[in-house]
């Protein structure tokens, strides 16, 4: 029979205890085999989580802290989860396969940027937890992860003043807790641009600049390793320039959907670019959404891309929409949020950058 290690170590948070190491085999019919991680880290995975966001009613423009999530390969309505600690909007989030983060966000009527980071753990259902505090408080900005990194990238410190936006990008390790740190700096100053990741780049595409006081969007790409500190590098170009664009991605393909192709005149579109995200170079067309939207948060498994929500609540932002990642097409209906609310922010246990 093989060695069995008993390891008696004890954390106040009461993350660990008595773990056994080790691959007995007994000696019988049959054999045995302890299943190898935590139990948070067996099972099904395939779970998206959407949290924070704006509704009109019953109190115009209020901040929310309600978090929904699926099952993204099914079809449904989506389930109530828990609770943000801060009722918030405009929120940067990602995931390893067991915790989701959100990061940052504004508040109304305030209108100030948080640096607030709550984190849950996916395969469970209850209100959020304090992970830690942003370096640089932000708002309508985007994360994207590996397995072990998340990184956040762009913003606004003060929303409504877009002279205050930045191109600053910040790291923090999933499986602990803390503050962020900084990792480098995007090619541009931006704000509302998409975010989609591999296991060993992170992707960032589109968003809206400060460098055209015309048509302040960008078609830019930039891609990070995200094992690694430094400034981003150019990627390629989206087919089209926009910002308040939602994205998601497979550890192959990264997704870019929907926006506002002309803040200056507000021009919304339904478009859904990809990229192969190993190489770099320009997107192609993918399909459409059922509708122009903008600000649509995303979420994926190895199959299937999900964007849910919208901008506006006339263009019913409690719709969730699916695409099979692999191929290329229109949205298919998959159901409806919890509960209808605005400018949410997704992240998933199954996205492409966690392979």
């Amino acid at each position: 029979m093989s060695e069995i290690r008993v390891n008696n170590i004890t954390n106040r948070d009461g993350s660990t205890g008595t773990t056994v190491a080790g691959i007995p085999v007994v000696d019988s019919t049959s054999h045995f085999v302890v299943p190898s991680g935590n139990t948070a880290e067996r099972g099904s995975r395939g779970r998206g989580i959407f949290g924070g966001g704006l509704n009109n009613t019953p109190t115009p423009n209020t901040s929310k802290t309600e978090i929904d999530y699926i099952t993204i390969a099914t079809l449904g309505n989506a389930s109530d989860f828990g609770d943000l600690s801060t009722a918030r909007y405009a929120i940067g989030s990602c995931s390893s396969s067991i915790r989701g983060l959100f990061s940052g966000g504004s508040t109304i009527p305030a209108f100030l940027s948080l640096n607030t980071i709550d984190y849950v753990t996916i395969s469970s259902t209850g209100n959020a937890f304090d992970f830690g505090d942003l370096i640089k408080a932000s708002a309508w900005f985007s994360g994207c992860s590996s397995s072990t990194r998340g990184v956040f990238a762009g913003g606004v410190v003060s929303p409504g003043a877009q002279s205050a936006a930045h191109n600053f990008i910040q790291y923090v390790t999933i499986a602990s807790l803390g503050n962020s740190v900084y990792f480098g700096d995007l090619t541009l100053v931006k704000l509302h641009t998409g975010a989609c990741s591999s296991p060993t780049r992170g992707i960032w595409g589109g968003g809206i600049t400060v460098t055209s006081p015309t048509t302040p969007a960008t078609n830019v790409i930039d891609y990070i390793t995200i094992a690694t500190t430094g400034n981003s590098l150019d990627f390629g170009d989206l087919t089209i320039t926009r910002g308040r664009n939602g994205s998601c991605s497979n550890s192959t393909r990264g997704l870019f959907f929907g926006g506002d192709t002309n803040p200056s005149s507000p021009t919304i579109t339904n478009v859904i670019d990809y990229i192969t995200i190993a190489s770099t170079g320009d997107a192609i067309d993918f399909g459409d959404l059922s509708g122009t939207r903008y600000d649509v948060a995303g979420a994926s498994s190895p199959v299937r891309g999900i964007m849910a929500s919208s901008g506006d609540l006339a263009n019913n932002p409690e719709t969730i929409e699916y695409v099979t990642i692999s191929t290329t097409g229109n949205t298919q209906d998959f159901g409806d949020l919890f509960a209808t609310i605005r400018i949410r922010s997704g992240c998933s246990d199954s996205h492409g950058g966690l392979g």
